[in-house]
C-alpha cells in the first residue's frame, strides 16, 4: 500500500512508520524535527497549517494516517486538500474524548465529552473531539472511508513524555521509587507497538470503515501495580539497592515527582477493548512483558 503519514516522527507515529515501512511505501509529512528517511520513508517537510504544504503530495494514497490533528480545522484541511487522492483516512484520537464522570466502562458507542473543560487537558480533549466530528462530516461529504482509533495511555520505547521513562531514570540514577500512599486512581495502558499494529490491521480493511476502536491492554492498573511492574523489569542488582519512598500525591507533585496518571478515584475513566479484539483480532501484550521491554529500551539512555 501507499501510505501517507501526517506527523509520525516522535512516539506513536514513529513506531508506526518503523513497522509499516517494512511492507508498505510510506511518505511522512511533518515539520522535519526528526527525519524518517532512515527507515525507508519519503520525508516531506512542512507545517500542516500551511495550505501550500500539500502541493507536493500528488500521488494517490491508499491510506492517510493522521497522528497530529489536535484542533478544529486540522482534519478538514487534509481531507479537502487531498480529497481525490485518499483511499481511507485514519484519525488517531484518544480515549479522553469520552464523556467524563459517568462511572461506566466506555465502549465505542459511548457519548463524547461536549463540555468545555478547563486547562491544557480540556483544550486537548476539545480539539480531539472536534477532529473526530470533522472526520465524520467531511469524509461523508467527500465520500472518503474513515476509521478512528482511541488509544489509552501509550507506553514503550521512544516515549518522549516524562511518564514511565521518568521513573526508570529515578531507579537507575537515584536508586529510588516513590510509593504513593494515597493514590486510588486506576488507568489503562497500551503498548505502542500494539497500537501501531492495530492501525496496520485497519489500513485498507473495508470492515473497519466508519468504525471507532478503543486500544488498551486487558489489565487495569493502579500506581502500586505500575511500580511493581517496573521493579520486576529491573535487574536484581538494581532491585537490591532500590529504596521506596512513601509520599502523598500532593507532596510528590510539590517536590517535582511525576504524577502522570490518574491518582484519585474521581479521575478514573476506563474503556473496553472488546471491539478491537473481536474485529481486529488484537492480542494485547502482557503488561509485565511490555514494561520489561520498555525498561530495557530506556536503561541504555540513563546508564
Amino acid at each position: 500500500m501507499n501510505i501517507l503519514v501526517i506527523g509520525g516522527s516522535y512516539f506513536y507515529g514513529r513506531v508506526f512508520v518503523m513497522e509499516a515501512a517494512r511492507e508498505h511505501r510510506i511518505t511522512v509529512l511533518n515539520r522535519g524535527t526528526f527525519s524518517m528517511e532512515e527507515f525507508g520513508a519519503v520525508q516531506v517537510t512542512g507545517d500542516r497549517h500551511d495550505p501550500a504544504v500539500f502541493a507536493p503530495l500528488q500521488e494517490k494514497y491508499d491510506v492517510v494516517v493522521d497522528f497530529c490533528a489536535y484542533e478544529r480545522g486540522d482534519a478538514d484541511a487534509v481531507l479537502r486538500s487531498l480529497s481525490s487522492r485518499i483511499g481511507q483516512y485514519i484519525l488517531i484520537s484518544t480515549v479522553d474524548v469520552y464523556e467524563r464522570g459517568t462511572g461506566v466502562v466506555k465502549t465505542e458507542e459511548h457519548d463524547l465529552e461536549r463540555r468545555l473543560l478547563g486547562g491544557e487537558a480540556g483544550a486537548y480533549i476539545a480539539g480531539k473531539t472536534a477532529a473526530e466530528e470533522e472526520t465524520r462530516q467531511v469524509c461523508g461529504e467527500l465520500g472518503i472511508p474513515w476509521t478512528i482509533f482511541r488509544p489509552a495511555i501509550l507506553y514503550g520505547p521512544y516515549n518522549y513524555a516524562p511518564r514511565e521513562s521518568a521513573y526508570i531514570q529515578m531507579m537507575l540514577t537515584g536508586h529510588v521509587l516513590p510509593h504513593f500512599t494515597d493514590a486510588e486512581g486506576k488507568f489503562q495502558f497500551v503498548y505502542v507497538k500494539d497500537a501501531a499494529q492495530a492501525v496496520l490491521r485497519a489500513a485498507g480493511n473495508e470492515k473497519t470503515y466508519g468504525r471507532c476502536y478503543n486500544l488498551c491492554q486487558d489489565e487495569t492498573v493502579d500506581y502500586d501495580r505500575f511500580f511493581q511492574a517496573l521493579k520486576e523489569a529491573a535487574e536484581p542488582e538494581v532491585r537490591d539497592v532500590l529504596q521506596e519512598v512513601p509520599v502523598t500525591v500532593e507532596a510528590a507533585a510539590a517536590r517535582g515527582i511525576p504524577v502522570p496518571f490518574p491518582a484519585t478515584g474521581q479521575e478514573t475513566e476506563l474503556c473496553s477493548n472488546e471491539k478491537s479484539k473481536e474485529e481486529l483480532q488484537m492480542e494485547y501484550l502482557d503488561f509485565d512483558e511490555g514494561m520489561r521491554r520498555t525498561y530495557n529500551a530506556f536503561k541504555h539512555v540513563y546508564v
